[in-house]
């Protein structure tokens, strides 16, 4: 199909329309929106143009800067306070545990060499924040769990994690290429990568609401002007890359989280506007996951794809349950905080076709297990987060 107008208008109809069937059923709407993806992909009923497949993974970045932003107009000093240990250790330590312990089965299962299965260990080891952002934001907006502050940790966690593991697998990528590059810089390099981020993202909040403070601007600027710095942040991050390392993503929640700090009324006002464009945003970027997704690359991962990813997941589990150690969370809040931290999508999606596109051996099976993780971890751990948020966290009582 050729049109992308039209295929725009088949995405977000039909994405609407699937996410509200599901959620009547009682399953989470962005596993319609993954359906529909999947089903109107280039790989089945290819209703979607392919200059518009051309620019996804843009569009999907912008998603992902959305939810960050909602995430960051969400967070507040206390709980920050309350989580900051705990939220420090969960940004790295299930990460680690989860792509080394992939690395290791993948190597003695497929035979992979120990750089290779590297990249997929920290290509699969990638909690989705697209997926974990929302579900605790809505655990917010309804006060469950916000005593322990258990959504602000989860939300926190999820971003910073990303950050880890796709500099993790640069560094495995860019050995494999024979780069200058060394893994052990590159490792040594993620909190400097962690701190930089925030500071470009405080800087940045206070340069706009300074701008705020000294012009008369309307909401509706006030939300393009966020939104197209966050953007301008992303895209320098990624020009720093190739001179220093920086969290960009992690700096675009911290510009959120400056805003509220700052100007809570200003904060809450943007984020009531931010939820209205999420809206479109998740059926775009769910529908564009989803359209990634060839079925028979899925079955040509097999049995090993399913072992390696729930090894992978128990080891991510552990490190879950060892950053959590110690504090005030009960088994069953800690249950929930493991099964939280198993969705996979965003990353998986973006950079999966990566190694293979570079010509890296095997590639081929990088991003079948990619594309597999996808499609058993985004559905399940969706439905897992609902049924087990509802259940196991606890509401807190209305102030009024």
């Amino acid at each position: 199909m050729d049109n992308i107008l039209l295929s725009l208008g088949i995405i977000i109809v039909f994405g609407l329309i699937f996410s509200r069937l599901f959620s009547k059923i009682g399953l989470p709407g962005l596993l319609g929106m993954l359906v529909v993806g999947v089903l109107i992909g280039p790989y089945y009923l290819n209703l979607i143009d392919p200059r518009f497949l051309g620019i996804s993974s843009d569009l999907r970045v912008m998603a992902l800067i959305i939810i960050l932003l909602r995430a960051g107009l969400s967070l507040h000093r206390d709980a920050l306070r309350k989580v900051g240990t705990s939220a420090i250790k969960m940004s790295f330590l299930p990460c680690l545990l989860e792509g080394l312990t992939i690395m290791a089965v993948a190597h003695l299962l497929l035979g992979l060499p120990w750089i290779v299965a590297g990249m997929l260990g920290f290509i699969i080891a990638a909690v989705s924040p697209a997926v974990v952002v929302p579900s605790m934001l809505s655990f917010i907006e309804r006060s469950m769990g916000t005593a322990k502050s258990i959504p602000t940790l989860l939300m926190a966690g999820a971003s910073a994690d990303n950050v880890v593991a796709i500099t993790i697998f640069s560094a495995f990528f860019g050995f494999y290429l024979n780069s200058s590059l060394n893994i052990g810089i590159a490792i040594i390099g993620i909190p400097v990568s962690l701190i930089l981020g925030m500071i470009m993202g405080f800087l940045l909040g206070l340069l706009i609401l300074r701008v705020f403070q000294h012009y008369s601007i309307g909401s509706s600027e006030k939300i393009l002007i966020i939104l197209a710095s966050a953007i301008l942040l992303k895209e320098l991050g990624d020009y720093l890359q190739n001179y220093v390392p920086v969290a960009a993503l992690l700096g675009i929640m911290v510009l959120g989280f400056v805003i509220v700090d700052r100007n809570p009324n200003l904060g809450l006002e943007l984020s009531s506007k931010f939820s209205k464009i999420w809206i479109l945003a998740e059926i775009i970027l769910f529908v564009l996951v989803g359209a990634q997704v060839n079925i028979q690359l899925v079955i040509s991962a097999g049995v090993a794809g399913i072992i390696i990813i729930g090894v992978g997941l128990l080891a991510r589990s552990l490190g879950v349950y060892l950053s959590l150690s110690g504090t005030e969370l009960n088994k069953d809040e800690k249950l929930f905080s493991m099964v939280a931290n198993t969705p996979k999508a965003t990353v998986q999606a973006a950079i999966g076709a990566v190694p293979l596109a570079a010509g890296v051996a095997s590639g081929d099976i990088i991003l079948a297990i990619s594309v597999l993780a996808i499609i058993l971890t985004a559905p399940l751990g969706s439905l897992g987060i609902k049924v087990l948020g509802d259940k196991i966290l606890k509401k807190e009582p209305s102030a009024g």
